[in-house]
């Protein structure tokens, strides 16, 4: 025994120098091996149209780099939406209204102005990047943050409720979408021949317009009920109610005015019957199946593989959409409202999702919205006019439509008057279909940045004029809704 102790004693002390110069003696092998190499594939020529190949690679390049700007806008935007979100809740504010305006103010409209070299810093110029591939990359992430986005909207769609109150809900969301369509429209006659170009059909300018003024922004309205404590109140979901079902009906007549505009007007209608095709199949085929797929795991946790299927689900659901001719985001929608019945998985869902969509993927929309929105463009009286022209004519259709409605279902005057205030509410959905019509052409530069100022504006007085209709101590009244 003492002298196998003894052994390993000395074996261990050998080893103790022997490893290191075998080590040694590997790295010299190494080395030498790969200078060997080198020595004889320095003498080698590869075969010259490889070697054309491989130059107008290298120069079709671009020199700017793309990850460090995205990064630094990401990063800029995100910082700059929390500080802006947090000042303007003081105000009683939804903190999207500060993430657009960070986007805004890193856009032309402020920072290229008063320092372009900064501006640049973030998003290069077109002489940096004369391709637009900084652009083009935050323009894939925003698109994949919304369709994220779209996804959590439809998960927050309460089919049984909108359903327990269809009567009034379907009646006072209709006028108030019918209502801002038909003054939209009619504004078009006006604003066409001074905004619009000859590549754009009146038509589809006409029903632009009017889809424009006719959304409601459901998140940001549910945002607003939950900040004022009137999200539990009867008039809280009737008001959620009203949004969910105007969401729905925007975004169909949304998808047949892209249609119009990308189409002649029988492919329009193939655009319009395969969207109509797809949603009658999601809902009333895919929904039920899903249903019944889920029951199986009611007493138990979710396996892995269901969150990487969702996320999946929804991509091929926004693949579909592109193809049928809408965008991807009506596609996310969609997906969420097949799966808004399962409460344990929207739980789920939203836990993982949420924070990854709202606040980093995002915040590119709203960058390459303040890119797009040059507020600069508006330098005359007129262009000025035009924009107040059109921010009353958002809010009388609106408003107007709803409280009519809202009278006639038996509400109060206050409360009429609260619902079609809330309705107003614009956001991020407004947003999101002003780039749609700004991306197929339909709206101008100047135009954009006139609906962009109607939207913040709609936005940014719903609860000051909440705050005034019932004065400081509402929260605490509205407890049901008054009828007459």
């Amino acid at each position: 025994m003492a002298k196998t102790s003894t052994s390993i004693a000395a074996l261990s002390s050998k080893g103790a120098w022997v490893g290191p110069l075998v080590y040694l003696a590997m790295l010299a092998v190494g080395v030498a091996a790969f200078l060997l190499i080198r020595s004889v594939g320095e003498t080698l020529q590869p075969p010259a149209e490889v070697a054309n190949e491989v130059a107008q690679a290298e120069r079709a390049i671009p020199k700017v780099d793309v990850v460090f700007h995205v990064l630094a806008t990401l990063a800029a935007i995100v910082t700059m939406g929390i500080f802006f979100g947090r000042a303007l809740r003081y105000f009683g504010q939804p903190p999207v209204i500060g993430e657009v305006l960070a986007g805004i103010v890193l856009g032309p409209s402020l920072l290229g102005l008063l320092s372009p070299e900064l501006a640049s810093f973030f998003v290069p110029n077109a002489q940096q990047d004369p391709a637009g591939v900084v652009v083009s990359a935050l323009t894939a992430v925003s698109r994949l943050g919304i369709v994220l986005y779209m996804f959590l909207v439809g998960l927050e769609l309460n089919l049984p409720e909108l359903r327990h109150k269809a009567h009034a809900a379907v009646a006072i969301s209709h006028a108030s979408i019918l209502a801002p369509f038909v003054l939209g429209a009619a504004l078009a006659l006006w604003i066409y021949p001074r905004v619009s170009s000859a590549d754009v059909a009146f038509t589809s300018f006409a029903l632009f317009m009017g889809a424009a003024m006719a959304i409601t922004a459901f998140p940001v309205l549910a945002r607003i009920l939950t900040d004022q404590k009137l999200d539990k109140t009867e008039l809280g979901v009737l008001a959620l109610s009203c949004a969910a079902a105007d969401d729905v009906t925007a975004w169909c007549l949304l998808a047949f005015v892209i249609g119009m505009a990308q189409s002649q007007l029988s492919e329009a209608l193939f655009v319009i019957t395969g969207a109509v095709t797809y949603v009658a199949v999601m809902l009333l085929v895919v929904r039920p199946l899903l249903h019944k797929l889920l029951a199986r795991f009611e007493n138990q946790e979710f396996p892995s593989w269901m969150f990487p299927a969702v996320l999946v689900a929804i991509i091929i659901s926004g693949l579909i959409t592109k193809t049928i001719g809408i965008h991807t985001l009506f596609g996310g929608f969609v997906m969420g409202v097949v799966l808004s019945s399962n409460d344990r998985l929207n739980v789920v869902l939203r836990a993982k999702l949420h924070d990854l969509a709202t606040i980093l993927l995002l915040p590119a929309f709203f960058a390459i919205t303040g890119l797009r929105t040059q507020i600069t463009l508006l330098n005359t009286a007129e262009d000025w006019l035009l924009t107040g022209l059109i921010i009353v004519v958002a809010t009388l259709g609106k408003f107007g439509g709803t409280l009519a409605a809202a009278r006639l279902t038996g509400l109060s005057w206050r409360d009429s008057s609260a619902l079609g205030i809330l309705m107003n509410t614009r956001g991020l959905m407004e947003l999101i279909a002003l780039n749609i019509g700004l991306e197929i052409g339909v709206v101008s530069p100047r135009l954009f940045a006139m609906m962009v100022i109607m939207a913040l504006v709609t936005t940014l007085a719903t609860a000051p004029l909440l705050h005034w209709l019932w004065g400081p101590d509402h929260r605490k009244v509205r407890a049901a809704v008054s009828h007459t």
